[in-house]
């Protein structure tokens, strides 16, 4: 059905013996959505990102892709899911091509030099294509992390803090290109950052992590009012300060 959601979430805990990471986080996200992950460092927003992705087992709960079981079904999953990071940098004595095609070959991409083509000059990477990943600056190293990132045109997009330390150009060109994206495809987005603008801009809802619980969630244009904040910035820096007061 079309409004089944492509990632459901229940009941999700991860646990470094006493230390609660993730603790007890439901949501889920339906086609054609990007939700945005927000909290301060330590929330557990990457450890989250980990356990959908299957790099780390839940310690508890249940995650669902496509309307299967990660658990059960990994494999199969992670064809159709794919992700960037700021701190996930791509193997650098590789050229942006050669990067882009190993990636393609490891999603089993159809087609995958026209696949490829099509993602350099999305990202105008095409200068690039023979530049080993390691000589490239940060705003074309991070333009390659997102091509990677759609290059087997995934389902379900997951990005932790994709735009983190770059300009303010290049930050609003992977932007757009990622919400083009999301249009186009309908695939889910789970978006992590600490740019509240940026949030404000690409999400349809956020979510509000801190010390692994959801303390709060809802439309990012109007979320801060309901609780007396005149934007999200102010809203974020309450519940990273102050999180029992929003109970």
């Amino acid at each position: 059905m079309d409004d089944e959601p492509i990632l459901k979430i229940e009941g999700l805990k991860k646990d470094y013996g006493s230390v609660k990471a993730v603790d007890d986080v439901s949501f889920s996200i339906s086609s054609g959505k990007i939700v945005g992950l927000l909290g301060p460092n330590g929330a557990g927003k990457t450890t989250a990102i980990n356990m959908i992705l299957g790099i780390l087992e839940p310690t508890q709960g249940l995650i669902e892709i496509f309307g299967k079981n990660m658990k059960d079904h990994r494999s199969a999953i992670s064809k159709c899911i794919n992700f960037a990071a700021v701190y996930a940098h791509m193997p650098a004595n590789l050229t942006v091509w050669q990067n882009l095609y190993v990636f393609g070959l490891l999603y089993e991409v159809r087609n995958l030099k026209e696949r490829i083509d099509f993602v350099l000059h999305e990202f105008d990477l095409n200068t690039f294509a023979n530049t080993k990943a390691g000589l490239l600056s940060s705003g074309e190293a991070s333009r390659l992390n997102v091509a990677k990132a759609i290059i087997n045109n995934p389902r379900l997009l997951l990005l932790d803090e994709p735009t983190a330390s770059l300009d303010p150009s290049i930050s609003q060109f992977v932007r757009q290109k990622i919400r083009e994206y999301v249009e186009e495809t309908k695939a889910a987005t789970l978006w992590t950052s600490h740019n509240m603008q940026e949030i404000e801009a690409v999400c349809d809802q956020v979510l509000f992590l801190s010390h692994g619980k959801i303390l709060l969630s809802g439309n990012p244009k109007t979320l801060p009012s309901e609780y007396g904040k005149t934007d999200l910035e102010a809203l974020f820096i309450t519940v990273a300060r102050e999180p029992l007061s929003l109970g």
